[in-house]
């Protein structure tokens, strides 16, 4: 069975070549725009990880975030932080909130595979 990989971003330019590049890399993929809606998704669709924006409008990503990992039942859930916001500061509040990774904004795409990759299939990022 595939692994899901929910795309959470605003902006087209983004979000269309990932989609694309994760359907290359043999993942079934949603997106969503906004925090809301990603966290419906999340709910219903339950995805193995989520690439999540920041700068969202309503909700945030740090708030999807912070929901996400309030919840036991998605504990399993990798979360990678896809962002402009590059400052040390918001790094490290993006690593605060339990996510899994941080890839700022402009990327390249064989990083973001490569990352995504190793927190889906390396056994050390397994539950126990």
């Amino acid at each position: 069975m595939k692994k899901k990989i929910l795309i959470v971003d605003d902006e087209p330019n983004i979000v269309v070549p990932l989609e694309f590049l994760m359907e290359q890399n043999n993942y079934d993929v949603h997106t969503a725009e906004t925090g809301e809606q990603a966290m419906d998704l999340i709910m219903n669709w339950k995805p193995d990880l989520v690439l999540l924006d920041i700068m969202l409008p309503g909700m945030d990503g740090y708030e999807v975030c912070r929901k996400i990992r309030q919840h036991k039942a998605f504990n399993p859930i990798r979360i990678v932080f896809l962002s402009a916001m590059a400052r040390a500061v918001d790094i490290a509040k993006g690593m605060g909130l339990d996510a899994d990774d941080y890839i700022t904004k402009p990327f390249a795409n064989d990083n973001v595979v490569e990352k995504i990759n190793r927190l889906l299939f390396s056994p050390d990022n397994t539950e126990g």
